[in-house]
């Protein structure tokens, strides 16, 4: 396979392999080949191809595969995503919702596809994504829902313990607790007022022009095939893929 479909960069594999399970040294099982498993993780979540097509070049499929089930049970993806995006710049946060198709295949999985955070909307079988970043337009947090689900379910765990001077959403997340919370806060709310407001609160709508950043980063993300659609049967796989891909991009 050309080397140029690699990913994993010198640099970029100092700052990973210390957050890595195991050490080359270790003796019988060992995690020499942690950095393979990783260029194979990456090229599924680029392509959305089945693990079954895995090229040999990055070993065999099935071994990968449950290497990355044990990695992503585990937490080892949440774990690379956090070493990478160290200290968010929140003078501001930013919070928004987008929807992810679900391929056929991604459903099946024990406990139905409810319990896997899949939905049914006028657009077929789908995942929503509600996503917090930061003033830079960086990801700090997200969280997996079912398609149909309204953002504002996402929320309350997304801000939890996060300090922030102000919240940028649109008109969706109008609600009187959210206001209430962010005022206990002394956080700003730059939420426009929804029109059925009796009393039309004012907000910063300069400030708010900067809520792009948030569809920016979902824009980015989503340059990847396997987030794009959802091919993952388990919610604990697209989200291992997500914070593996979230890796990448908060890397570049």
């Amino acid at each position: 396979m050309n080397e140029q479909r690699f990913v994993v960069s010198d640099v970029l594999w100092q700052r990973l392999e210390p957050h890595l399970p195991g050490k080359a040294s270790d003796s019988g099982a060992t995690a020499k080949d942690n950095r393979l498993f990783l260029e194979a993780v990456f090229w599924r979540v680029r392509t959305g191809s089945p693990w079954r097509d895995l090229p040999p070049t990055f070993g065999h499929w099935n071994s990968q595969f449950r290497r990355f089930r044990r990695w992503a049970r585990s937490g080892v993806f949440e774990s690379l995503f956090k070493a990478m995006s160290e200290d968010p710049d929140l003078e501001f946060a930013l919070i928004d919702g987008t929807i992810v198709q679900v391929h056929q295949k991604a459903t099946g999985s024990k406990g139905g596809p409810q319990a896997q955070a899949i939905g049914r909307s006028r657009g077929g079988l789908t995942t929503k994504i509600v996503a917090l970043v930061d003033a830079l337009g960086n990801l700090v947090r997200f969280l997996l829902l079912p398609g149909q689900a309204h953002d504002m379910k996402g929320v309350a765990p997304l801000i939890k313990g996060v300090s922030f001077n102000a919240l940028l959403a649109d008109k969706a997340f109008d609600a009187d607790w959210l206001l209430q919370d962010l005022d206990q806060r002394g956080a700003t709310a730059v939420i426009p007022p929804k029109a059925n407001r009796k009393i039309q609160r004012d907000y910063d709508t300069e400030v708010y022009k900067w809520r792009h950043l948030v569809e920016n980063y979902f824009a980015k993300i989503k340059e990847f095939r396997g987030i794009a659609t959802r091919y993952d049967k388990t919610d604990c796989s697209y989200t291992a893929s997500w914070n593996l891909a979230a890796t990448l991009v908060a890397s570049r």
